[in-house]
């Protein structure tokens, strides 16, 4: 078999592995959050929950430095640990690994930055989690990952070979004839130690409704960095299995080990039917997900708005004054007319409990056209210029206040409860 389950306490299972058996050991303790987590599984028939209550540092601080200790005896010469873990307990996860460890062989400090949705919380919004990694000699496994180069990156100047002139400046090698000298084949930048790994969202294929259950993504990048295919791969506290079935699907074999019967049951009902989810924003980058019209932004410039990404009938969100709510606001494109705009807002604007719904004018506006009830409709300076172009002179008004009410952001100040 390539994976074994062990229902009990990961300090007495570790203690039976033999010495130098497991190639990689992943752990994802409790956080010392000193609080009970609990979730509930999708079709809401199934509970999975686990204690993370301590006395005091010093009682957490123990229980890791007992088990850590036994991990480092099972961990091979060319093995690594990463510790997960967050603000709440990464200063004593450091000072443990560096008491058993030691010191000279912690390797990284992993940061797993992800965004998820804002909270009421008084203070920076957390986006990230650290994952400490040592290695147990210096002589470990290391399978370098490359990524793409930045679109900052002149990549062109990377053709050829550099070095080090008499003072010290970089310069293009060149060889006896003066020729430059091209560099090797490129694989792309070296991997760094942020990764921006999406969290599981609730809809993901592959959440179970395990609490502080991990993307596979994230355990899979750490398998590949530090095992090779066929290495034993353990996870003390294996929660769901998520280290498990990634350990399986990178072909490498898995331990597992837990105090909860639900998660023994759980870790071996996933790796019986890995499911994996595929995250489009690691594959394609979280530009691609930029999809606001900039022309429709243009328009808006100088407004405090937030652009909408992804909606076909919205393209900003204006806060109103006071706290009245927020306007949603659309600009006619050059092949709609406005009542076209209208109603792709309108569309757009259903369930949204919007305030206002604001249509930004950019053509002439036709003379018997009234908006419906709850859309107004602003003019940019172009269309008012057009207007007045197209107006006979002799029958056009009094300038008086033409100019500043013609003015876009002047009108959608007013409309939004400004001055």
């Amino acid at each position: 078999m390539t994976w074994e389950l062990h229902l009990g306490d990961c300090l007495a299972v570790a203690g039976r592995l033999p010495a130098d058996s497991c190639a990689l050991i992943y752990l994802d303790p409790p956080f010392f959050t000193k609080k009970r987590h609990s979730m509930v599984t999708r079709g809401r028939d199934r509970s999975f929950s686990f204690d993370d209550l301590w006395a005091s540092t010093a009682e957490y601080g123990d229980f890791l430095l007992a088990r850590i200790r036994q991990f480092h005896r099972a961990l091979a010469d060319r093995g690594s640990i990463f510790f997960h873990c967050d603000r709440t307990a990464s200063h004593i996860a450091r000072a443990v690994l560096d008491a058993v460890f030691g010191e000279r062989f912690f390797r990284s400090e992993i940061i797993w930055h992800y965004r998820r949705w804002s909270n009421a919380q008084r203070g920076l919004l957390p986006q990230h989690q650290t994952v400490l990694w040592y290695s147990k000699t210096d002589s470990y496994v290391f399978n370098p990952i490359y990524e793409a180069y930045s679109p900052s990156t002149n990549v062109d100047q990377l053709l050829a070979r550099r070095e080090r002139d008499e003072h010290g400046k970089s310069i293009y090698a060149r060889d006896e004839g003066g020729r430059i000298v091209p560099s090797r084949a490129k694989q792309g930048v070296p991997m760094g130690d942020v990764w921006d790994i999406p969290y599981l969202n609730p809809k993901a294929n592959e959440r179970v409704g395990y609490p502080t259950q991990k993307p596979i993504l994230l355990l899979e990048r750490i398998i590949q960095l530090a095992s090779s295919p066929g290495d034993v791969i353990l996870d003390p506290f294996c929660g769901s299995g998520t280290t498990l079935v990634a350990a399986k699907l990178q072909g490498r074999r898995a331990i597992g080990v837990d105090v909860s019967q639900d998660a023994i049951d759980l870790s071996r009902a996933r790796l019986e039917n890995p499911t994996r989810t595929e995250s489009r924003l690691t594959l394609v980058g979280r530009d691609t997900y930029e999809e606001a019209d900039g022309d429709a932004l243009a328009c808006l410039r100088g407004v405090d708005a937030i652009p909408v990404q992804r909606n076909r009938g919205i393209d900003a969100i204006v806060p109103c004054r006071d706290g009245a709510g927020n306007a949603l606001v659309r600009v006619q494109r050059s092949h709609e007319t406005i009542p076209e705009a209208v109603g792709a807002l309108q569309r757009a604007a259903v369930r949204k409990e919007a305030a206002r719904l604001i249509v930004v004018v950019t053509s002439n506006r036709p003379k018997d056209y009234r908006p419906p009830a709850g859309c107004e409709l602003v003019m940019t300076a172009g269309a008012a210029i057009q207007a007045v172009l197209d107006t006979p002179a002799d029958v056009q008004p009094a300038p008086q206040k033409s100019l500043g009410e013609s003015n876009a952001r002047q009108k959608q100040l007013r409309l939004l409860g400004g001055d």
